[in-house]
């Protein structure tokens, strides 16, 4: 089985995927809804180099639970799941619980 192991400051996350249900009951299609924005982080690159070839550790680890900008990120199919690869910088936010 393929794992992918992210380069520099990149992440890869899977996306936390909700069923949405308004307060009548229906179910939202996955064709209407929204393209999530939160996601659990699968692996994490080891950092960014700075000019003079030193590493900034990154501030997200792997388990971490992220809110992320709406538009970024790559995605890519692997072993039959969808991921999702960003920067350190894309991410918004933490969850913490």
């Amino acid at each position: 089985m393929a794992e992918l192991v992210p380069l520099g400051d990149r992440i890869v996350v899977r996306n936390i995927v909700q069923e949405e249900v308004t307060r009548a009951g229906i179910v939202i299609p996955d064709t209407a809804k929204e393209k999530p924005q939160e996601a659990e982080v699968i692996a994490v690159g080891p950092g960014r180099l700075t000019d003079d070839g030193k590493r900034i550790a990154m501030d997200i680890q792997k388990g971490d639970r992220i809110i992320y900008a709406k538009y970024s990120g790559t995605e890519v199919k692997l072993n039959g799941e969808e991921l999702l690869i960003l920067r350190e910088n894309d991410v918004l936010a933490k969850i913490n619980r």
